[in-house]
């Protein structure tokens, strides 16, 4: 009668809906329940929906508290120390008794509203018991003041609360681990299983709009949530505000469903830009203003554009009035002075009533999850850039897949200088921030290398992205007291060098989390995290992503990876086929993504990378990584930018050539470094060519295209 009152109560105060219920209607002779842990009505919610009778395993602090003895009055109570091996061989003799066994892997309620760290020990219990493991997400409850997030998200005394129910596993830890080993591994699977409930529960199905909307919600619309170097912040309500006001000048001057092209720098103004369009139905198309006048042409005809939206400050203050002038003779420009002269008191108001109805928002909106939210293009570091479509989905899986990992909250302060058409800058720099409540500040240009040091200095950032080009000049310039406030850097884009490492480490003490992945996979594969980090890799693949290595011939060493996820696009868009969708496909079937990339994973799923198939040179018959032989040459002449090039020659078919920034650089120093690594002389380049500055894209990766044009010129 009390369980059946306590459900009737949990139902009323807090709407809780059961997901998976269908999981619940058989369990095992020994059932493990595991769940993310979020305030002290987890127990009580287990205790009136689990359809059986369940033993708690709970901290034996909690269990000594009132709380703790009040609640063994109703219901079977096992202290645990978690740290404790004798309290972990009890509750494995526990589960080995039979029955159903609720246990929260993380021990302790969480203070960061995400997951936080899982123990080792309740995955060996798991292992060793052969338990059914059972794994539910509680979701809502984090909400409600018996959470330990005061301060951090806005709380509510009702909010909705959601149970949801994954089907049954086994843990399964091969015979050739021992001891230790065993433990570790158990505990690996354990996590690996809790993120992956994480994301497999998360809401994927929304827009954009949807996932902002949400955020307002959540964290209130009086919640400052952007800034920029105009210093002037807004909050939730005013982006909604501002948006909602642009967007319906820019819906008068084009089409429903219509991909406009963005060129704009990483503002506000673009943030409105960007969200103004969604919230109308649009499809924004972020431009690469780096590329020059035939780069941004090209992108045009690829994506089939006919209006580009840009500003004349941004086009004076960055030099670009020639290209932006042949542009014109393609497109339509929309500039955002012309638009702001033409909004009027009325345009104003009915974007203010607009942005506080989400329902009005939603229907104006009108798009599908499924549907095309951006498109983005391919950096062009070795050929010609493709366009690249990511729908709403897409964009929100790598969200959820990235929160599932890390845990962001609403008192963390990013620092974004990365541009909004790098993939890497769009999602992780503004779409994640902004639909999770982290207050995020843009900065026009990564290029400000003493400026950006100071910018994170001003605004107590605790979380910057950067790729090692950037990161290794900040560091360069940087006061070692300038990043005092960091919590997590993240580094992708590019190969992280060690040299680069080490002096955020050394300097600053922070730890770079270095990162993998691709335009087409919105952007991240793979990462590493603060509780799965291995320096010289890239991390470990994200949950919900699917992956096979395929045998390339020559190699020896390292596989071409394919991936298959949700975040995975929808298709290119390709210069010789202008917009026409080409979903991807490789041998393996339809919503393969080849990678083009060599790597190896290795027992615990770190993934390294070995280099690109593409950036492969046949030397005398042997294949030579040019990544790797930039890695050497970066072991050498750390400071410097080298590009290693493949030409060919008569002789052995093909030769590789270095391009470098080091002055006096000499292959003898190169050949003493690769014999000291126990590298064959091989991987040594031939030639060494000086150059004063490396091409390098606005991305911050290497021009591989213009570095082959600065050889073929070399004399």
């Amino acid at each position: 009668m009390l369980k059946t009152m306590l459900r009737w109560l949990l139902l009323k105060l807090y709407r809780v809906e059961l997901r998976g219920a269908e999981h619940l209607d058989n369990f095992s002779e020994r059932t493990m329940v595991v769940a993310n842990h979020t305030s002290f009505l987890d127990a009580l919610l287990f205790y009136a929906f689990l359809p059986v009778t369940a033993t708690f395993a709970i901290n034996t602090y909690v269990a000594r508290s009132w709380m703790g003895r009040a609640a063994g009055w109703f219901c079977s109570l096992f202290p645990l120390d978690p740290a404790n091996p004798l309290s972990i061989r009890a509750l494995i003799r526990r589960v080995e008794q039979g029955g159903c066994v609720v246990i929260f892997p993380e021990g302790r309620i969480t203070v960061t509203g995400s997951l936080m760290k899982v123990y080792h020990g309740p995955g060996l219990v798991a292992e060793r018991s052969r338990a059914t493991v059972l794994p539910i997400r509680i979701d809502g409850a984090q909400y409600t003041p018996f959470s330990r997030l005061s301060g951090r998200v806005r709380l509510s005394w009702f909010p909705k609360i959601t149970l949801n129910v994954q089907a049954p596993r086994c843990l399964y830890v091969d015979g050739r681990y021992r001891g230790r080993a065993r433990r570790e591994e158990a505990g690996r699977q354990l996590t690996d299983l809790m993120a992956e409930l994480m994301f497999e529960t998360a809401n994927k199905d929304q827009t954009l709009v949807e996932r902002l909307l949400e955020a307002r919600r959540l964290h209130g619309g009086a919640h400052i949530v952007a800034e920029d170097v105009t210093r002037r912040p807004w909050t939730y309500n005013t982006l909604i505000t501002r948006a909602a006001v642009l967007g319906a000048q820019l819906a008068k001057r084009s089409e429903a469903q219509e991909t406009l092209g963005l060129l704009l720098p990483s503002t506000l103004a673009t943030v409105a830009t960007f969200w103004g369009l969604q919230l109308h139905g649009r499809v924004p198309a972020m431009l690469n203003y780096t590329v020059g006048a035939q780069g941004m042409r090209s992108a045009c005809d690829t994506a089939v554009l006919r209006r580009v939206i840009t500003s004349r400050q941004f086009i004076e203050k960055a030099k670009l009035q020639e290209a932006v002038a042949e542009l014109a003779e393609k497109v339509e420009l929309i500039y955002l002075e012309d638009i702001a002269a033409t909004i009027d008191w009325m345009d104003k108001l009915t974007g203010w009533v607009q942005s506080r109805f989400d329902r009005g928002l939603l229907r104006l909106a009108h798009r599908d999850a499924k549907q095309r939210a951006v498109v983005l293009f391919t950096s062009g570091s070795e050929g010609v850039p493709k366009g690249v479509v990511l729908s709403h989905r897409n964009l929100s899986a790598n969200i959820h897949q990235l929160v599932s990992r890390i845990d962001f909250n609403a008192q963390d302060v990013a620092l974004n200088a990365l541009p909004l058409f790098h993939s890497f800058g769009m999602t992780a720099g503004m779409l994640l921030p902004l639909t999770s409540g982290v207050r995020v500040f843009f900065y026009p240009s990564p290029l400000h290398y003493r400026v950006i040091p100071e910018v994170a200095y001003d605004i107590n950032a605790t979380i910057l992205f950067g790729t090692n080009t950037f990161l290794g000049k900040y560091a360069q310039f940087a006061d070692p007291y300038d990043f005092y406030s960091l919590r997590y850097v993240f580094a992708g884009a590019e190969k992280l060098q060690e040299e680069v490492r080490r002096i955020w480490s050394d300097k600053f003490g922070v730890r770079i989390f270095e990162g993998y992945g691709a335009t087409e996979t919105s952007p991240v594969i793979a990462g590493n995290t603060p509780l799965a980090n291995r320096p010289g890799s890239v991390g470990r693949l994200m949950p919900g992503i699917e992956y096979r290595l395929l045998k390339v011939p020559g190699l020896d060493e390292g596989q071409r990876l394919q991936v298959r996820g949700p975040n995975v696009m929808l298709g290119y868009l390709l210069s010789d086929r202008p917009g026409v969708l080409v979903p991807p496909v490789t041998e393996l079937g339809a919503g393969w993504y080849d990678t083009g990339d060599i790597v190896t994973i290795d027992a615990e799923g770190f993934v390294r990378i070995c280099g690109r198939a593409k950036r492969f040179a046949k030397v005398a018959g042997e294949m030579v990584s040019l990544t790797s032989v930039e890695v050497l040459a970066s072991k050498v002449w750390p400071k410097a930018l080298h590009a290693a090039i493949a030409i060919p020659d008569a002789r052995k078919g093909e030769q590789v050539v270095l391009l470098t920034t080091a002055a006096g650089a000499e292959r003898a120093a190169l050949l003493a470094q690769a014999q000291a690594d126990g590298i064959g002389e091989i991987n040594v380049p031939r030639q060494l060519r000086h150059v004063a500055n490396m091409p390098v894209l606005g991305t911050g990766k290497i021009d591989y295209v213009a570095a082959k044009r600065l050889l073929e010129r070399a004399p």
